[in-house]
């Protein structure tokens, strides 16, 4: 089923983020992961596809067994840079092969190791070129990555509406957010958008504070501001698992909280392949974030 039918058909929706894992323990850990989380009846899942590519081959291959013991709607992550047109179109072909019916088109970010954009002949620069590429085959519900503080190479805040915008003309049909931590950033974004007359689901992806020193590592990779509050709330309980688990749990809960009071519906959790975080936020939540 298509991701823009299920948000047009179902009042609420929940959905988690996952990436490949890397080693079969890892493998093991991640199968278990979606297990745990099944008995929240996601509406999609979806899967990375790493920096650059990296993970092209395990995305896929996991992609695969999702799809095959049908357990979730599955949405893979595509990404344009490092990619030519035809290795695009090689995936795109596999995936129409086995089913799947969604796409989540992002440009990607570079390898840590160089942190440049890869050039490649007939190729994609950016997001919108990919969008509109995969929109030509007629087959995928296409979502799209936004970000609440603007893109780190948007010139502004204007400019980053400009590119959104795009995105939307190109044939995305969806949104799921880069993380936030500020709610008001992400209810500017919002007015932002609808200003600009952008009209497709903006759905709130939700980065869970089950590993504060990785989060801040990605926060600052896509320059997501991490507030005064919770820098402070992480550092005090540094120390502490427990406590710290206890405060993380609290926080992003208390988020979601405002988001619902705020007439926010569909929620996109950032999970790093572990339950235990996603499953206590949600049950903290009375399962309203949940038909």
């Amino acid at each position: 089923m298509k991701v823009s039918d299920i948000i047009k058909s179902k009042e609420k929706t929940l959905s988690f983020e996952f990436f490949p894992p890397k080693t079969q323990q890892g493998e093991s850990m991640f199968f278990e992961t979606l297990k745990k989380l099944s008995v929240f009846k996601p509406d999609y899942v979806s899967i990375t596809y790493g920096a650059g590519g990296t993970t092209k081959n395990k995305t896929i291959s996991i992609v695969e067994r999702i799809n095959r013991d049908n357990t979730f709607v599955v949405v893979p992550h595509l990404t344009g840079i490092g990619c030519d047109k035809k290795e695009i179109t090689d995936i795109v072909e596999y995936y129409k092969k086995i089913g799947i019916e969604n796409i989540l088109a992002l440009r990607g970010d570079p390898c840590q190791e160089t942190n440049k954009l890869p050039e490649v002949k007939n190729g994609f620069k950016y997001a919108k070129d990919l969008i509109g590429f995969l929109k030509d085959f007629n087959l995928f519900s296409i979502g799209a990555g936004v970000y609440p503080e603007g893109h780190p190479d948007a010139a502004d805040l204007n400019m980053d509406m400009i590119h959104t915008r795009q995105k939307v003309a190109a044939g995305a049909d969806f949104f799921i957010t880069q993380m936030f931590f500020d709610n008001r950033v992400f209810y500017d974004f919002l007015q932002r958008a609808d200003k600009a007359g952008i009209n497709v689901p903006i759905i709130p992806g939700i980065m869970l504070l089950n590993n504060f020193p990785k989060v801040k590592q990605l926060a600052g990779m896509c320059k997501a501001t991490i507030p005064v509050e919770l820098d402070r709330l992480m550092t005090k309980y540094a120390d502490s698992p427990e406590s710290i688990k206890k405060a993380g749990i609290d926080y992003t809960t208390n988020q979601c909280a405002d988001l619902i009071s705020q007439g926010i519906k569909h929620f996109h959790f950032y999970t790093l392949n572990q339950w235990e975080f996603a499953s206590k936020i949600i049950n903290n939540l009375s399962l309203e974030i949940k038909s």
